[in-house]
C-alpha cells in the first residue's frame, strides 16, 4: 500500500497521569492484529527483514534500496537494474540477481502476490543487473521484497504460505529473526552487517494480540506502537501527551459510492451529479477525526499526481446547485413528504455495503451521507449483507448504489454496468501504461469523464492511522508514518 500524508501529525495534550516509564531500552514493541506468520508476510512486516529493489525517501520519490541505480527503457516497458554488491543474506550468502528472478517467478505463480500478466520477462544480465519486462503497471518495485532463492528454490509455490520459512525467515534488510513464539510474539534484531550500518533500534518484536484490544494494551505500556486507529481511539487519546497520532493519507485507494448507471433514476447523469453536490465531504472527513485538509476528487487519479497535488479542484459542497439540478430535472417535493418525486416515483434507492463498513466509524459515514441526501429531498435506504452476497450481487449489476473502495492504480472493482463497459477500452489502456506521463495524461482524461458524467461519488481517499509512544523518533510525514516500514530510520529517546 502508497501513503503521503497531508495533515502531518496530531500531537495531542495532556491531562492524563503519566504511567510508569517505559523502561525497554532500546527496543519497540508493536502491536499486530494477529499471528502474521505465513499469509501476512505479503504486509509490513516483510521490510523489517526483506529489502525491495527500490523504496522512498521522506518525500515519497523512488530511493534505492537493493537496487542502487536503475534505468527505463524508452516505453517504459523495460527496467534495468543495477544491483548492490554489498549486501548479504542474513545466513552470509550474496543477494544476487538470480535472486530477484526467482522472486518475480514466485510471485506470479497462481499463489504469488502478483497477477501473472504483470511481469512479462526477467533477464539476468549478470550477478547484479537484472532487467525486469512488464505488462501493467501492476508491477510494484517498492512493494516487493526479494527472497533468497538458494533457501526456496525446489519448495512448492502452490503451498507458498505454508511453508515453514516464515517462521524463521532469512532476509537481507535491517532486521534479523530471533525467535517465533505461536499465536505471542516474533522477535528480530539489529542487523550489524547491514549495508547501511546497524539500525539504532536494536530490537524489535511483534506482539500478536489475538483480539486484544490494541489502545489497552498501548495505554498499559505492553507495546510501543499500534495500527489501523479508529477514530472513536483517536478521541479517546486526545488528551494524553504520551503518545503521537500519525496519519497517512493513500495515494492509490478511495471511500467511494457507486451508482448503478443502468438504474431509472440513477442512470441520469444529472441526479447522479446532485447527489455529488449534496455531500459535504470536508464535513464528513471532520465527523471521523481525519485530516480535513487532504484532498477531495471526482474521478481516477494516478500516484504520481496526488503525490504532487497535480489534480483539478473537486466539485463543491452545494446543497443548492445539486436542488436546482433535480427541479430542473423534474423532480419535484410535491406532497410536502421531503421525498422528491418524478412522475409518480420516488426519488428513492437502496445502498448495500458489506459487514466490514457498517462498523463504528463507517456506520457514522453512511448516515451522514443519508441525511446530507434527506436535506436535498432524496431518500437512501442502507442495507447491510455478508461479503457473498455483495460479490454476487456485484458481479450481476444487482444493486442501485454500493458504499465500497476503489483503487485508482489498477481499477479492480469495475461494476459490470454498461457504463463501465463502454470505457474498457480507456480504462484497460490506463491500467496497461507504463509511462508515466502518458499514465498521467490518460487518467486525466478519464477523471474529466468521470467528473462530467459522476458514475462514482468519491467520498473521500483512505486513511492509515498509526498511534505511537512519543519515545520512538523519527517517524514524521509525508512518508514515515508506518514504523515496520521505516524502524532503520528511527531512533528512542527514554523520558527523563
Amino acid at each position: 500500500m502508497a501513503y503521503v500524508c497531508f495533515l502531518s501529525i496530531l500531537c495531542l495534550g495532556c491531562t492524563r497521569e503519566e504511567a510508569p516509564a517505559n523502561s525497554r531500552g532500546h527496543e519497540v514493541r508493536i502491536a499486530y492484529s494477529e499471528d502474521f506468520v505465513h499469509r501476512a508476510w505479503d504486509s509490513e512486516p516483510r521490510f523489517l527483514v526483506f529489502l525491495p529493489l527500490v523504496g522512498s525517501d521522506e518525500r515519497g520519490e523512488p530511493e534505492g534500496r537493493l537496487a542502487h541505480a536503475w534505468e527505463f527503457s524508452p516505453d517504459y516497458r523495460e527496467t534495468t537494474y543495477h544491483l548492490r554488491t554489498d549486501v548479504d543474506w542474513h545466513d552470509g550468502t550474496p543477494v544476487t540477481a538470480r535472486d530477484v528472478e526467482f522472486t518475480l517467478w514466485l510471485q506470479t505463480q497462481p499463489e504469488g502476490e502478483m497477477s501473472p500478466r504483470a511481469v512479462e520477462s526477467v533477464t539476468v544480465v549478470d550477478d547484479s543487473t537484472v532487467t525486469v519486462r512488464g505488462r501493467t503497471s501492476e508491477w510494484d518495485d517498492r512493494w516487493t521484497v526479494i527472497l533468497p532463492a538458494h533457501l526456496l528454490n525446489g519448495l512448492e509455490p502452490d503451498r507458498i504460505w505454508e511453508w515453514e520459512f516464515w517462521k524463521h525467515p532469512v532476509g537481507n534488510g535491517p532486521y534479523r529473526f530471533v525467535r517465533y513464539v505461536p499465536q505471542t510474539l516474533m522477535e528480530f534484531e539489529a542487523n550489524p552487517a547491514y549495508y547501511r550500518g546497524k539500525p539504532r533500534i536494536e530490537r524489535v518484536t511483534l506482539k500478536f494480540l489475538e483480539g486484544a484490544p490494541p489502545l489497552l494494551e498501548l495505554l498499559s505500556g505492553n507495546v510501543d506502537a499500534f495500527p489501523g486507529a479508529s477514530p472513536a481511539q483517536i478521541r479517546r487519546l486526545a488528551t494524553d501527551t504520551r503518545f503521537v497520532v500519525y496519519q497517512s493519507i493513500s495515494v492509490t485507494e478511495a471511500r467511494v459510492i457507486y451508482w448503478q448507471t443502468d438504474h431509472p433514476i440513477l442512470g441520469d447523469p444529472r441526479v447522479r451529479r446532485a447527489l455529488a453536490l449534496a455531500i459535504d465531504r470536508r464535513g464528513l472527513l471532520r465527523l471521523l477525526d481525519l485530516p480535513s485538509d487532504g484532498p477531495l476528487v471526482d474521478g481516477p487519479y494516478t500516484a504520481r499526481q496526488i503525490r504532487r497535488g497535480d489534480l483539478p479542484e473537486p466539485l463543491p459542497y452545494d446543497p443548492d446547485a445539486a436542488r436546482e439540478l433535480l427541479e430542473a430535472d423534474r423532480w419535484i417535493d410535491e406532497d410536502g413528504d421531503g421525498v422528491r418525486e418524478r412522475e409518480g416515483s420516488p426519488l428513492r434507492f437502496t445502498a448495500i455495503t458489506r459487514a466490514y463498513f457498517a462498523q463504528p466509524g463507517e456506520q457514522e459515514l453512511m448516515i451522514y451521507v443519508q441525511e446530507q441526501l434527506r436535506r436535498v429531498g432524496v431518500h437512501m435506504e442502507i442495507e447491510v449483507l455478508d461479503q457473498g452476497i455483495i460479490s454476487q450481487r456485484r458481479r450481476s449489476a444487482d444493486f442501485e448504489a454500493w458504499f465500497s473502495w476503489y483503487n485508482s492504480a489498477i481499477f479492480w472493482f469495475r461494476p459490470p454496468t454498461g457504463y463501465f463497459h463502454q470505457l474498457a477500452g480507456l480504462l484497460d489502456s490506463a491500467e496497461e501504461a507504463l509511462d508515466p506521463d502518458v499514465r498521467d495524461r490518460l487518467y486525466e482524461e478519464l477523471a474529466e469523464i468521470f467528473r462530467e458524467d459522476m458514475p462514482i461519488t468519491f467520498l473521500f481517499p483512505d486513511v492509515w492511522t498509526w498511534v505511537a509512544h512519543r519515545r520512538i523518533h523519527g517517524l514524521s510525514s509525508p512518508w514515515r508514518v508506518d514504523p515496520l516500514w521505516n524502524m532503520e530510520h528511527l531512533w528512542v529517546e527514554e523520558e527523563r
